[in-house]
């Protein structure tokens, strides 16, 4: 699990480096009240062999989430290059030699009431040291929840808006209540979206089937990262359409996704077990690739890769 901050931690915040304890906002501010916010999620993982530390396709992340900030109208003065460099340069100031999670954050910044938002805006960047986000090392047992995932022309679950994880909220909070590791959405019409914070993937006659981005999905680039593993090193059928609610049961594997949760296999859903109640060959064959690739260890995918101790590097990227 996640450690706490220190707040020791150097942070990104009001345009500048600062410790985390001094880097606060007002109790009126916008987004504290109203939601309006948009978040992003990034992994660092060291390796000690190699006495580096490698940033996830973070160009990747920073263009999300650029791109998803105009869902809200939330101006951001950085280039995804900036950033990028930003971020590196806070992990070296900090001298992390430990897995990260990176948590950027954009938001309406006036200190006022009124939910009508205006052109004030802001950003922060976090790094803080990160472990396993779930515990799945033997699988997990997740539970469809009574909640259902909020509808793309109410809040686009595609983007990380601040606001629209009240919902994931209550899903992980009811799925914990009833013994569950974690919860898994349904859309409104009845299909199987993904988790509280997570996107999900089934295997069925060998074939790998997740949701499609047009069921209220986040468009999640972990998720991208396996269907490419999948396709190019285990010449897998990658599948994206609905999935029904019943597939869940009769499925011979299933995991969830995600920048925090990385590759989590799920053994029972809903009190029943998936495929023989054990983490399956396709997905363990897929977590270990990630783990690999997300390490440097792998050659193919070390363009998803920037190492933070090497300056030529980060000036490359």
């Amino acid at each position: 699990m996640a450690t706490e901050p220190s707040r020791e931690l150097i942070v990104y915040f009001d345009n500048r480096f600062v410790p985390l304890g001094e880097a606060k906002v007002g109790i009126l501010t916008h987004a504290l009240h109203y939601g309006t916010g948009v978040f992003e999620g990034i992994r660092g993982y060291w390796d000690a062999g190699q006495r580096e530390l490698f940033l996830v396709r973070a160009a990747e992340h920073y263009a999300r989430w650029r791109q998803n900030c105009r869902i809200l109208h939330i101006e951001l003065p950085l280039t995804t290059e900036e950033l990028t460099r930003l971020t590196a340069e806070m992990i070296r100031r900090n001298g992390f030699e430990t897995n990260l999670y990176v948590r950027p954050l954009a938001y309406k910044s006036a200190e006022r009431i009124g939910v009508h938002p205006d052109e004030h805006d802001a950003f922060a960047i976090v790094g803080l040291p990160f472990g396993d986000y779930l515990d799945s090392r033997v699988g997990l047992h997740a539970g469809v929840v009574s909640w259902r995932r909020v509808e793309d022309n109410a809040i686009p679950g595609r983007a990380k808006i601040c606001g629209a994880y009240v919902n994931s909220a209550l899903a992980g909070d009811e799925a914990r209540r009833n013994g569950f590791d974690e919860a898994i959405f349904l859309t409104e019409g009845g299909n199987v979206a993904e988790g509280a914070a997570s996107n999900i993937f089934l295997v069925r006659d060998g074939k790998l089937i997740t949701p499609p981005v047009t069921d209220n999905i986040l468009e999640g680039i972990t998720r991208a990262s396996v269907m490419e593993l999948a396709r190019q090193e285990l010449e897998l059928e990658v599948i994206e359409r609905s999935v029904d609610r019943s597939e869940l049961y009769v499925c011979e594997e299933m995991f969830f996704t995600g920048t925090a949760v990385e590759v989590a296999p799920t053994v029972r859903v809903d009190h029943r077990p998936v495929g023989t109640g054990h983490i399956g060959r396709l997905t363990a064959a897929l977590r270990h690739l990630y783990t690999e690739a997300t390490r440097g260890r792998l050659e193919a995918y070390r363009r998803w890769l920037l190492p933070v101790y090497r300056p030529a590097a980060v000036r490359a990227a």
